[in-house]
């Protein structure tokens, strides 16, 4: 399944904390109920390519709508199209060669 990873930067704000933002935009992937990982710097999403592309589309454009006059949205996309995969098993993966 494709995973979709997203970081959003507003740019311009009195903050220099994004933590809104992020709020938002998980609350959306929970609306939607999409599997989702945040970490430090970004949010990993898995679902349908269609589904990323809109939900990327929403979170940006929450973002820009939410005060600031510029955000800066970086996406990166993993589609595997030869075998079925999950965000869980590319995890499992790594841990497993590790042990």
């Amino acid at each position: 399944m494709p995973l979709l990873e997203i970081s959003i930067i507003p740019v311009g704000t009195d903050s220099t904390s994004f933590s809104s933002e992020v709020i938002n935009a998980v609350r959306k992937l929970k609306e939607k109920e999409l599997h989702y990982d945040v970490t430090p710097t970004s949010t990993i999403i898995e679902g349908e390519l269609e589904q990323l592309w809109q939900v990327a589309k929403e979170i940006h454009q929450e973002a820009i709508s939410s005060g600031p006059n510029r955000v800066i949205t970086n996406i990166s996309i993993d589609h595997r199209k030869d075998k079925k995969t999950d965000m869980n098993h590319q995890i499992d993966t790594v841990e497993n060669a590790i042990d």
